[in-house]
């Protein structure tokens, strides 16, 4: 079963003339894949997910209905949990931006995008309260400030840790994009 969320559009890697080979501009993608701490924390959960499935069998056969099917949602919330931290990162579309985070998506038009750039600035490390000194894409919007809004992308994230080139080479084609459609829009 193909798994369209966990892998970017291909096309990004191919030589072009235009900065977005992409056919059809009004489908959402990731510009860049998953990196391998995202993909393998992921694993890891629907792993136990798998476990407590299992246990979940185990209770219907030997127990109460009522635990058997407490146990089958615990195990459910893990899968989807999973699901939805693979699905986490940025998603452009030619409507617009998309930052899509564990427990609430931001859909910004292209047309409230001022400009989107690379800064140095302290940054969450895996997103925790820790910071340290690293590189940020922030999202400048025409009613707000870069300073109000969280980075999109930054060097310390699941799927950029110890990856600058994978971060650079998203972060470039994210402002491609905008520089792009921002061109379309005016």
């Amino acid at each position: 079963m193909p798994l369209p969320f966990l892998t970017a559009d291909r096309t990004f890697e191919a030589a072009s003339e235009s900065a977005l080979p992409y056919d059809d501009r009004e489908r959402w993608r990731r510009p860049y894949r998953p990196g391998p701490w995202r993909v393998g924390v992921a694993a890891m959960v629907l792993l136990l997910a798998s476990f407590v499935l299992f246990a979940a069998v185990a209770t219907a056969l030997t127990g109460s209905a009522s635990s058997a099917v407490a146990v089958l949602v615990t195990a459910l919330v893990l899968i989807a949990g999973a699901l939805r931290l693979l699905r986490m990162g940025v998603w452009v579309s030619g409507r617009g931006l998309r930052h899509a985070g564990f427990f609430l998506t931001r859909t910004t038009p292209w047309a409230r995008v001022v400009s989107v750039r690379t800064v140095q600035q302290p940054v969450r490390w895996l997103g925790f309260p820790r910071t340290v000194q690293g590189q940020a894409l922030v999202l400048v919007r025409e009613d707000r400030s870069a300073e109000d809004t969280p980075p999109l992308l930054t060097t310390h994230t699941l799927d950029f840790l110890h990856r600058p080139v994978a971060f650079d080479r998203a972060a470039d084609m994210l402002e491609a994009w905008a520089a792009e459609c921002g061109r379309e829009r005016g």
